[in-house]
C-alpha cells in the first residue's frame, strides 16, 4: 500500500470527512496539522501546486486534492486501486 499523507487543520469538517473515508478503508495515514502554519504549510502549498485549502491529500507521489476529490475517486471506483498501489 502506498504512503497516504494528509495536511489538515483543527476543526476542519472536510478534513474529518476525508480521514473518516480513509479510516473506513483501513488506511494508515500520516497527518500533518498545519493549523498554526509553519514550514509544513509551505511544504503543502509547494507539493499541492499552490493549493492553500485543507485537506490536501497525497497517495504515494500523487496529489489527489481535497475531500471532494477523494470522495469523487471513491464514487468512481478509482480509490481502492490507488490505495492498492
Amino acid at each position: 500500500m502506498p504512503k497516504v499523507e494528509i495536511y489538515t487543520k483543527m476543526f476542519c469538517p472536510y478534513c474529518v470527512r476525508a480521514k473518516r473515508l480513509l479510516g473506513e478503508k483501513g488506511v494508515a495515514i500520516e497527518e500533518y496539522d498545519i493549523t498554526l502554519g509553519g514550514p509544513q504549510r509551505a511544504e503543502m502549498i509547494q507539493r499541492a501546486n499552490g493549493c492553500t485549502t485543507v485537506p490536501q491529500i497525497f497517495i504515494g507521489d500523487r496529489h489527489v486534492g481535497g475531500s471532494d476529490e477523494l470522495a469523487a475517486l471513491e464514487r468512481a471506483g478509482k480509490l481502492d486501486p490507488m490505495l492498492a498501489g
